[in-house]
């Protein structure tokens, strides 16, 4: 496994999170550089189970050899239901997600998921998915390009920044980071470009890998698959995901609504919250790995 793949965040609170049974079957939502499931495996037993997801091409190259305990997936998690059943699991012990992007995906300028490289548009965590961030920039219309930099960037002049490109596409085709930097240059604010075009990115990103929707249906999907007991651990880097997880670990919902007894007028409850709070970096993890700044940790117990 490569440590500098991805260095995992907050590995010991989302490992004491889970309360590992040794006997237990655990699934890692995001696989990556393989550090979380790693130190899953320490944990468990030669009985134990460990289901790993990733649709990433590239993480399969840190897939321990000879290590029977994990079963890797190389499909997004909206689908772990089905591939779960597929092995005949249909209850597990333990759920992880650190739903962050890889350091490897940043760092590894072809896969243009970053605005220090100049490189062809692209994002794909599924490198076999036909929409690209360059299908994104050069065929979205204004309104949909608009609602896409507002909903997932919280872009504050997501509008203007939608009709320049519309605009710069006029002229050709917006293929790399350089040539879009340029096309948005006039609504990019002085001195603030690297987080303003981090945002930016973000709502694109997303958009590509249709992560909103998948992380809806992943979720969903836990409340059956997990035992009385057993725990939801996910890590989330910015306020959408944040507010998905929080919703269902307080009413068993992505959408926050209350769900009541008919009889009793009680509401149901699905989870208790193990984490008043979400657990964040502290100062020192964040000097190691900047990356892990954003990150929001919240674990919960299945009733």
């Amino acid at each position: 496994m490569s440590n500098h793949y991805h260095i995992p965040v907050l590995l010991q609170p989302c490992i004491n999170g889970l309360a590992i049974n040794p006997d237990g079957v655990y699934v890692d939502l995001t696989f990556g550089g393989g550090g979380h499931s790693k130190e899953i495996l320490k944990h468990l037993s030669a009985k134990g189970k460990l289901f790993s997801f990733d649709q990433d091409e590239d993480a399969k190259a840190n897939i321990p050899e000879g290590e029977t305990r994990l079963t890797f997936i190389p499909h997004n998690f909206r689908y772990i239901k089905n591939y779960l059943k597929l092995y005949g699991i249909t209850q597990v012990d333990g759920i992880l997600g650190d739903l962050g992007v890889s350091s490897h995906q940043f760092d590894k300028g072809e896969r243009g998921f970053s605005i220090r490289f100049e490189a062809e548009l692209d994002m794909r965590m599924n490198q076999k998915s036909e929409l690209t961030a360059k299908k994104v920039i050069n065929t979205y219309e204004l309104q949909k390009l608009t609602n896409m930099f507002r909903e997932y960037g919280e872009v504050d002049n997501a509008y203007k920044l939608a009709h320049l490109i519309i605009e710069a596409r006029l002229n050709g085709s917006i293929d790399t980071t350089e040539q879009f930097k340029d096309a948005i240059k006039n609504c990019t604010p002085k001195f603030e470009e690297s987080r303003y075009l981090a945002k930016v990115y973000q709502a694109i990103r997303i958009e590509v890998n249709q992560e909103m929707e998948a992380l809806k249906e992943c979720l969903t999907a836990c409340v059956d698959l997990l035992k009385p007991n057993a725990h939801l651990v996910i890590m989330s880097y910015h306020s959408l995901e944040d507010r998905l997880v929080k919703n269902l670990i307080k009413t068993g919902n992505i959408e926050g609504k209350e769900e009541k007894d008919i009889v009793f007028g009680s509401v149901t409850k699905y989870f208790k919250s193990l984490t008043n709070k979400p657990i964040v970096p502290n100062a020192e993890e964040i000097a190691r790995n900047s990356r892990a700044r954003s990150a929001k940790l919240r674990i919960a117990a299945k009733i």
